[in-house]
């Protein structure tokens, strides 16, 4: 290629990457305090949160962003519920074009599914009232309908009301399931395919997927993954009340409809029991209502798309965390003090410089190397005598102080390296362990995921392998015990290290 036709390439290039890129500032250029942004990690890394990622935009530019290792800025992340805010946005644009209205009756998008008798109150809920996660069926169906059927619309429509539809608060992942399938009955699409042109290719968010249910309709209530970026993108398009350069693609009235109070959770809570909760500030549109006049999107185990608007800043966290409360009171604590300033603050070189070396050196601990042991499994495969991980076997390689173990399930054999004191990375198509992974179709249609792994050697006769499913929130840890000629392997996930799982065992085939 000539050299003027190779700049020229490497100019479109870069004036494309700064397309689908959010600008970048510096802090203090955008009226934030980078000693606050300091403390805010201090505070973070102390904590008994785990963050992944975190992204903090004022005036519509970047002025910090860091992953902690193995996390990284082009990874996908599971976002969980965060998912309900994009399914809403995708009802706001059929509204929008008219292909629905949210006060038409969810009966009348299913003729052909409903129950033999229609109660009163199925008959009189509206897209509305699922929005506002009002639907009226207590308890919450969600767990029960999708790890035991294949039809999720006809089984919620089959569920009883024990509530006046609109009138009581409960979350209902479910209702929002139904809000995917309302929008893909009048669309003809799936919502992830329905939001393209809409909403990803105007913000430049690439490589989205969106778990699917049993029929080939997105989860809607859960399974979305995007980038941390695309998250901001999408906080900062609602911040902008649906303007995207200049262009206004989502309506305005809606981004105000769908982020104001519909209805509260709590009513009959004391005040002050209100005022510390970032749960009890009211529900809208599959976003929650927060503290100091903000709101958001929320997801389990800690992922954040927060909009404030009295501040113009917009903040994206992905984490793991047992205690969301606690992980957002970090953000009060410790960001909220900074954003009290319009104005630009003066240059504060030594402290910025700071700051850019502490993100970029962010990084969750390794492993630590262990015992170096005399003895050696490598070679070894066990047949499992217990399966209640559907483990049929697993063998072990060691080469170069990488373990290769091979698990072999009924539908594959997965072969995962894990180095010592290091990450080893690869993809693989073993799933990992996810707070729906019992729903049916769970993860079908996904590509592989990306993993980490590390291990290390306990004492001469314990094994621990460490696997970071870097898509996701969530780590698992196996510990392998070798008691001579068998195996026992303990399962630990980050998310619930305390449930029961079944320890399995196994005995040496192979040598």
């Amino acid at each position: 290629m000539p050299f003027a036709a190779l700049l020229f390439v490497l100019f479109i290039s870069l004036q494309v990457s700064s397309q689908t890129s959010l600008p970048r500032s510096t802090p203090e250029a955008e009226g934030v305090s980078s000693k606050a942004i300091l403390e805010f990690l201090a505070a973070a890394n102390s904590s008994k949160h785990e963050f992944h990622s975190i992204m903090i935009l004022r005036h519509g530019k970047v002025i910090a962003e860091g992953w902690w290792k193995p996390y990284r800025s082009d990874l996908k992340h599971t976002l969980y519920s965060v998912s309900k805010s994009f399914t809403s946005t995708a009802v706001g644009f059929a509204v929008s074009e008219k292909r629905l209205s949210v006060n038409d009756k969810v009966v009348s998008f299913f003729p052909n599914e409903l129950p033999a008798q229609v109660s009163p109150y199925l008959a009189e809920l509206t897209v509305k009232d699922v929005l506002s996660m009002s639907v009226g069926q207590d308890p919450d169906p969600t767990g029960l309908v999708v790890s035991t059927d294949s039809n999720w619309v006809k089984r919620f429509l089959a569920l009883p009301m024990i509530d006046k539809p609109g009138s009581k608060f409960l979350y209902n992942s479910l209702g929002t399931y139904m809000l995917s399938a309302i929008v893909q009955k009048v669309t003809g699409q799936k919502i992830i395919d329905y939001l393209q042109p809409r909403l990803f290719q105007p913000l430049g968010i690439k490589g989205v997927d969106w778990e699917k249910d049993p029929k080939g309709i997105n989860v809607g209530g859960w399974g979305l993954r995007v980038k941390t970026e695309d998250l901001a993108k999408f906080g900062q398009l609602y911040l902008q009340k649906g303007k995207w350069k200049g262009k206004q693609i989502l309506p305005a009235a809606w981004i105000e409809e769908a982020t104001t109070l519909k209805i509260e959770q709590t009513p009959d809570f004391p005040q002050i029991r209100k005022d510390s909760s970032d749960w009890r500030q009211g529900y809208c549109y599959q976003f929650w209502r927060s503290r100091h006049n903000t709101y958001r999107g929320d997801g389990a185990f800690g992922q954040y798309i927060l909009v404030w608007p009295e501040q113009d800043a917009v903040i994206a966290i992905t984490a793991e965390t047992g205690d969301m409360q606690g992980e957002i009171n970090l953000v009060w604590d410790h960001l909220f003090p900074a954003f009290q300033n319009n104005n630009k603050l003066p240059v504060d070189s030594k402290t910025q410089a700071a700051l850019k070396q502490k993100l970029s050196v962010l990084a969750l601990p390794l492993p630590a190397k262990g015992q170096l042991v005399k003895r050696s499994v490598s070679g070894n495969a066990y047949s499992m005598l217990s399966n209640g991980k559907n483990i049929k076997t697993i063998s072990f390689s060691l080469k170069d102080n990488v373990y290769t173990v091979a698990i072999r399930d009924d539908k594959s054999i997965y072969n995962i390296p894990f180095g010592r004191g290091n990450w080893k990375s690869t993809e693989t198509t073993r799933r990992g362990p996810s707070l729906v992974a019992q729903a049916k179709g769970h993860f079908e249609g996904l590509p592989p995921t990306k993993v980490v792994g590390s291990y290390i050697w306990k004492n001469d006769s314990t094994l621990e392998l460490t696997l970071r499913y870097i898509e996701s929130p969530h780590t698992e840890r196996m510990t392998c015990r070798f008691d001579g000629t068998i195996i026992s392997i303990e399962t630990q996930h980050s998310f619930n290290p305390n449930a029961k799982i079944p320890v399995l065992t196994g005995e040496l085939i192979r040598f």
